[in-house]
């Protein structure tokens, strides 16, 4: 796939973006036969791209082999009704590895994650995101947070390099969001993707969507993908009413429970996709699994954003 056909199969999709968990058996091996089913419920319930082996996946505990053999099964498992984007990151070198690795087994893309621990300069990061895109033949979407955080002036950069598409947001920063919106629109001929890839990004994407930017990853369709469709379809349909009543009475609790435990941006997703009947096992360290009062929290939770999906009806 060429980057123009990739970016305008997510330029206007009909669903939340899927991130899905790394289903792991009982010994704490890759357990690809449920990851597959994982994946085949999301796109069947109406995902509109897979992006296996990101930060939900986490990216950061598997082996390379893992990775390979994941982002295969996610290939397999969508059919080509969807495209399936794969995560790299680390250092250049251990990056462009899981870039080659990721076209290997058929991806249609990649989100480039930021590099590990260092503390970069802008050229620094250009030339990095530069090789990774160089490194194969997949359209790139770079991820701005944490130690990756760019200028518009990079960013137009960014867009002017060949293979890459699009910056997803994970910082948060509304002014340096429009800023650099405004950078590319005015020096970049073309259209370049921006995504609201902040945890649970539902809560914020009213304010996004202000800015022009309308594609948003959803870690709660992994669990609850009837309310996280619901939210995206009155996003598009301008249908106020129903994104207010699923923010005030499920994301935002949601999000408050979150932020009770480090790392419950990645196991508290996990533990919801097993409360919905999907042993998709327990997250490998350096994450940990919630407490036990946080799951019974969430199952309630989960329980009250159906019950206001069917208030809707």
């Amino acid at each position: 796939m060429t980057p123009a056909p990739l970016a305008a199969r997510l330029r206007d999709p009909s669903g939340p973006l899927f991130f899905p968990v790394t289903a792991y058996g009982p010994d704490g091996s890759v357990d690809l036969d449920v990851y597959r089913t994982h994946v085949r419920r999301g796109v069947a319930a109406g995902a509109a791209a897979v992006f296996a082996c990101c930060g939900t996946g986490e990216f950061h505990a598997l082996l390379p082999e893992e990775f390979e053999v994941c982002v295969r099964a996610a290939v397999e498992a969508a059919e080509g009704r969807v495209p399936v984007l794969a995560g790299a990151g680390y250092g250049t070198a251990l990056a462009v590895r899981y870039a080659r690795l990721a076209e290997a087994a058929g991806a249609d893309g990649l989100l480039a994650m930021p590099p590990y621990l260092v503390l970069a300069g802008q050229e620094g990061l250009l030339r990095h995101y530069r090789e990774v895109a160089a490194a194969t033949a997949l359209p790139v979407i770079v991820y701005q947070r944490d130690n990756a955080v760019f200028t518009p002036h990079t960013v137009v950069e960014l867009a002017r390099t060949d293979g890459v598409i699009g910056l997803k947001d994970g910082l948060g920063d509304l002014d340096l969001m429009q800023r650099i919106v405004s950078a590319v629109r005015t020096e970049v001929p073309g259209d370049f993707l921006y995504f609201n890839g902040l945890p649970t990004a539902e809560q914020t994407q009213l304010a996004y969507r202000a800015l022009g930017i309308t594609l948003y990853s959803s870690a709660v369709f992994c669990f609850a993908p009837e309310i996280a469709l619901a939210f995206h379809r009155a996003l598009r349909t301008g249908d106020r009413d129903t994104v207010r009543r699923l923010l005030d009475g499920f994301y935002r609790p949601f999000v408050e429970l979150r932020a009770q435990g480090r790392g419950y941006a990645v196991s508290l997703v996990k533990a919801g996709v097993r409360l919905r009947g999907l042993d998709v096992g327990e997250v490998r360290p350096p994450l940990h699994e919630p407490g036990e009062d946080h799951v019974k929290q969430l199952a309630q939770l989960i329980e009250r954003g159906y019950a206001l999906l069917e208030e809707d009806a």
